[in-house]
């Protein structure tokens, strides 16, 4: 990461945050700060200044797009348990930047027609387009972790589609796509003070969701899962990086460096004039 504005890093967290061989979800503490030595008031200013970059970087990005300039998009895949923050990290991080330039999309229970499908036929559709940097909150992983957890598939339709994911990522990384995924890690402790909040705040009862509870007596079946997903799909073409997400500053910052670090390796630059320059200002001064 190159992001020299943002002065509380000193490690970084492309590297720090990585799914590498030998890894453990249960080693994660939650509360960690991997990599950054500032505190919340220093990363709300690091968030501001790293905001700035990816702006300018998503511009370029778009803009040598439309030109034919580039093929290089960027998808960021956001998956977590219940209040892990995705919300915070769409609003704060993603919503930084110029909104033509960017496409979401939450996948939710399948409909009847989607479920005709093979599980990937609707993900396949939402990848992102050349010059845009996508967002899936909640993904394909769906199908692999409630699918798992909740036995909606049988185990050998569960081990395929992990071979099917690696596929669909590898098709996307060769054809100009950065492919960053995300789990944003929060504790059992913290998920439960903030289920707590939404049923003590009128504001935030329209955030809160029965079945929530529900998933979180099924915790250790979805840590076990998780596992499992980065044993299987943490690969090169599309790494796998696991955020500690109790304190939501440091997440939100986290993911906005590897947002960073991904623009950065695509290096975007202002396409060529198509036309010629001269001749198109004596056009403008004779109106």
């Amino acid at each position: 990461m190159t992001a020299n504005s943002q002065k509380y890093w000193t490690g970084d967290p492309s590297k720090l945050l990585r799914v590498g061989p030998g890894f453990r979800l249960a080693d994660v503490d939650p509360r960690d700060t991997p990599g950054y030595d500032g505190d919340k008031r220093h990363a709300d200013d690091d968030l501001a200044a790293g905001a700035d970059e990816v702006s300018q970087l998503q511009e370029r990005l778009f803009a040598a797009s439309r030109s034919d300039a580039t093929d290089a998009s960027v998808l960021l895949v956001l998956q977590a348990m219940d209040t892990a923050g995705k919300g915070g990290i769409l609003r704060h991080v993603v919503g930084s930047v110029d909104p033509q330039g960017i496409s979401i999309a939450a996948f939710k229970k399948p409909t009847a027609e989607e479920l005709a499908h093979d599980f990937l036929w609707r993900v396949e559709k939402r990848a992102p387009e050349r010059g845009f940097i996508g967002v899936f909150d909640r993904s394909h992983y769906e199908d692999v972790l409630i699918g798992k957890v909740r036995r909606l598939a049988p185990d050998d339709e569960i081990e395929r589609r992990y071979g099917a994911i690696n596929d669909f990522e590898r098709r996307l990384a060769d054809s100009g796509t950065r492919v960053v995924k995300v789990m944003l890690n929060i504790s059992y402790k913290e998920q439960r003070a903030r289920l707590e909040e939404r049923l003590d705040r009128p504001d935030k009862y329209w955030k809160y969701n029965p079945g929530d509870i529900d998933e979180r007596q099924l915790w250790p079946e979805y840590m076990d899962a998780y596992q499992t997903v980065f044993d299987r799909t943490a690969t090169d073409a599309a790494p796998w990086y696991v955020i500690p997400a109790d304190r939501k500053w440091y997440a939100r910052l986290a993911v906005q460096a590897l947002l960073l670090d991904a623009l950065e390796s695509i290096d975007p630059q202002w396409p060529d004039a198509t036309f010629d320059i001269d001749v198109e200002r004596r056009r403008l001064a004779a109106t």
